[in-house]
């Protein structure tokens, strides 16, 4: 792996490090998108499914299709009761392996910014997505500081170790976003912040879970033994940590919504 790539392929790591903050995120924007039962729904960037067991248990779907580029990533999604219902293969969110309009809802969940030509992911999903169906992603806002890591990548940063950055870090706001859906021809879009927030019981359970990180894992790997007893002490000084040591602070993120034209 260099320095400037960010892998997903332990499966169970992601779940620890981001899949709590996904499906906590996840939640909210089901909410708004307040979905009918019955429908085909496909996840782009399933990743390991977290966001794919959301639709399962709570939208009632006809079926779910999940595609993501890790084979890991997607061994860990097929061990999910989600593999009930849902389909996880190999795919390119540029390139999605379906026919026209074979879908009611298309999903981006945190993967937009990951995507090197995002118009070309959204209008993918427009393609796939039968008229009058929803073309729909979430995303951290990485520019605007809204990551849930964005503290340790800070410190991390100010220490002179490198950390890799999505690609399309800018797709992630919400005037990008709006602006990629209207580009791809959709109408009635709509978009909203969401915001999430989570606990850690103590710093030993926040330090384990960025240790798997795919974000920082390389980061953290290459820095001295010094070095890392350093950004440990840095973390306690800025992270908000309550009288009984846990540890809870917010993320937000930026979500968008249109319909594809009849």
């Amino acid at each position: 792996m260099s320095s400037n790539q960010i892998r997903f392929d332990d499966g169970a790591a992601y779940e620890r490090y981001m899949g709590h903050w996904s499906q906590l995120a996840g939640e909210i924007f089901l909410d708004w998108l307040a979905p009918k039962s019955g429908l085909r729904w496909l996840d782009v960037g399933c990743g390991n499914g977290a966001f794919t067991e959301l639709i399962v248990d709570r939208c009632a779907p006809a079926s779910v299709h999940g595609i993501d580029p890790s084979e890991g990533q997607l061994a860990f999604a097929r061990a999910q009761p989600s593999a009930r219902l849902a389909q996880y293969s190999l795919g390119d969110a540029m390139a999605l392996p379906f026919d026209n309009q074979k879908f009611d809802v298309a999903v981006m969940p945190l993967v937009i910014f990951f995507v090197p030509e995002p118009i070309k992911g959204v209008e993918e999903m427009t393609r796939v997505v039968c008229p009058g169906g929803a073309v729909t992603a979430y995303a951290w806002d990485m520019v605007g500081g809204g990551f849930p890591y964005h503290a340790l990548h800070t410190e991390i940063r100010e220490m002179g170790v490198a950390v890799p950055a999505p690609p399309s870090a800018e797709a992630s706001r919400i005037d990008v976003m709006q602006g990629l859906w209207a580009s791809a021809g959709l109408e009635a879009i709509e978009t909203r912040e969401i915001v999430v927030q989570r606990t850690f019981a103590d710093f030993d359970d926040y330090w384990n879970t960025i240790l798997g990180g795919p974000s920082v894992a390389q980061s953290l790997k290459a820095m001295t033994v010094d070095e890392l007893s350093l950004l440990k002490t840095r973390m306690r000084e800025c992270l908000p940590i309550d009288a009984d040591g846990r540890i809870t602070y917010s993320a937000r993120a930026n979500a968008v919504k249109g319909i594809v034209p009849n």
